[in-house]
């Protein structure tokens, strides 16, 4: 799923607003880290939802700024 940060929290922990409009409490994935990827409020990333806990996630790539999504991602089917 993608969203938008909307708060940084101690710990690498970030408040992001889905595309369908729920916010969810997200961590930094580990390679992320390891590289220094940083992670401001206003970026779009991606989110790999807990498929136990629906309000936790883990932030697992910033898109560049004017760039589509990497090309693993499915692209959305137009009706």
């Amino acid at each position: 799923m993608e969203g938008t940060i909307r708060k940084a929290l101690p710990g690498t922990q970030f408040i992001v607003e889905l595309d369908n409009g729920h916010e969810i409490l997200a961590y930094l994935a580990g390679k992320m880290r390891k590289y220094y990827i940083r992670v401001l409020l206003g970026d779009r990333v991606t989110v790999e939802m807990s498929t136990y806990d629906l309000t936790r996630g883990r932030i697992v790539y910033r898109h560049k700024k004017g760039q589509p999504p990497p090309p693993s991602e499915k692209p959305e089917k137009e009706a």
